[in-house]
């Protein structure tokens, strides 16, 4: 009976949880069908007493959205694909070879982890103006073209592959990169589903990297894009709302697409490589 009561507590505590993360959501998913004057009013109400669906059809022409859209959605692609591939080529040298030097080297990446975001920025900042890359995308790809987190999570995981398959196909003639490539990648599709999703999200949702290394408007990405919607005098929080509800799509679809991957992926990226 204890039991049965503790089980029936957690589940509402979790409701109650569930309720609270997702309800600023569905406002604003609620306040983009509203207008301007409905939103800043003294008496509010979740669903729009006016339904309008101006925001959504009017927030491009004002605020060039959809370029916006497009910019961040390149970039963040480009940058989880990279991170994948060199965050599974790094994991599974570094769980599958032994050479000297290797926990030297893991431990420098474990490192990256630990440094604070902050501390990285001036460095990193005053590379990109030596190497001239300011106001271009290679100051967003390259620097991002490796992660602590992802070569990390890919050696737990491939150092879960067995080694007899690695030494099957040796002894079958094939080469380290048919290794990598026609073996290893696609057994490690679960601890690639975590680090995509993980990555596409930090990626398309970093604002103060692309504001300070991007000054054309037009190649801006949308997480600085969406602060064009405050004005100096009145800021249109309909077409914001607007802006926002369809900005959280993709990270929604890859999480939605990734799902069951990404459980087994983070399951099996806990085993003691």
């Amino acid at each position: 009976m204890t039991r049965k009561i503790s089980k029936i507590a957690l589940n509402l505590i979790l409701l109650l949880l569930g309720v609270v993360t997702v309800y600023p959501f569905v406002w604003m998913l609620a306040s983009s069908f509203k207008k301007n004057s409905e939103i800043m009013a003294l008496e509010q109400h979740l669903l729009p007493q006016i339904f309008t669906a101006e925001n959504y059809i009017n927030m491009n022409e004002r605020f060039n959205f959809m370029r916006f859209f497009a910019n961040s959605l390149f970039v963040t692609i480009a940058i989880t694909v990279i991170v994948i591939y060199t965050s599974t080529i790094c994991g599974f040298v570094l769980s599958k070879y032994r050479f000297k030097g290797r926990n030297l080297i893991f431990g420098f990446v474990l490192s990256t982890m630990m440094i604070p975001w902050c501390v990285t920025i001036i460095p990193k900042y005053s590379m990109i103006q030596a190497f001239d890359w300011m106001d271009s995308y290679k100051a967003l790809i390259i620097p991002a073209m490796f992660s602590g987190f992802g070569i990390f999570m890919m050696k737990q995981h491939i150092a879960s592959l067995p080694d007899e398959i690695l030494e099957a196909a040796r002894i079958d003639g094939a080469n380290e990169f048919y290794i990598f490539h026609r073996i290893v990648f696609p057994m490690s599709k679960n601890g690639i589903s975590s680090i995509a999703i993980f990555q596409f999200l930090w990626a398309w949702e970093d604002y103060l990297w692309p504001y300070l290394v991007i000054n054309t408007q037009e190649k801006q990405l949308l997480s600085v894009g969406l602060k064009m919607f405050n004005g100096q005098y009145s800021t249109d929080y309909g077409a914001l709302f607007a802006a926002t509800a369809i900005s959280i799509i993709p990270v929604l679809l890859i999480y939605l697409f990734f799902q069951k991957q990404f459980i087994a992926g983070i399951a099996a990226s806990a085993v003691k490589g």
